[in-house]
């Protein structure tokens, strides 16, 4: 009769990490049924009788009117998008300045560096006229 395998390090820290995951995993998929319990018990419980004006686009109790697109200006989405851009790119300098005293000139160098890179998109942006309102 062969004698029982004897676990070593590895396979209980192994068994420890996988344990961890499966928590998790069964979290999820508590998740997923407790969703898919909802929605289904909402389908049968909710009544449902489609008529033509229940089909109708709603929006603020007035009827519509004329087609479902309506055109809007490419530029306001530019001005989105570089605002974006400078706010997102601005919340870095919160952590640099933190630690400039630090570490000192080599911090300094990358700032400009990076304030550089942020003055050319920005000065690109104005040589293909995307800040001009008109």
């Amino acid at each position: 009769m062969p004698e029982p395998a004897v676990p070593t390090a590895v396979t209980v820290l192994a068994a420890d990490y996988f344990r961890s995951y499966s928590v998790v995993g069964l979290l999820a998929a508590l998740g997923v049924l407790f969703v898919a319990v909802a929605f289904g018990a909402g389908r049968l419980l909710r009544p449902s009788v489609p008529t033509p004006e229940k089909l109708l686009t709603y929006e603020c109790g007035v009827d519509p009117v004329g087609e479902g697109w309506a055109h809007s200006q490419v530029r306001y989405y530019v001005y989105a998008f570089l605002y974006v851009i400078f706010a997102v790119d601005s919340i870095f300098l919160f952590p640099w300045a933190t630690v400039f005293a630090a570490y000192g000139a080599t911090t300094l160098v990358e700032m400009f560096v990076f304030l550089g890179f942020l003055a050319v998109g920005l000065l690109y942006a104005y040589k293909k006229g995307v800040l001009e309102w008109t």
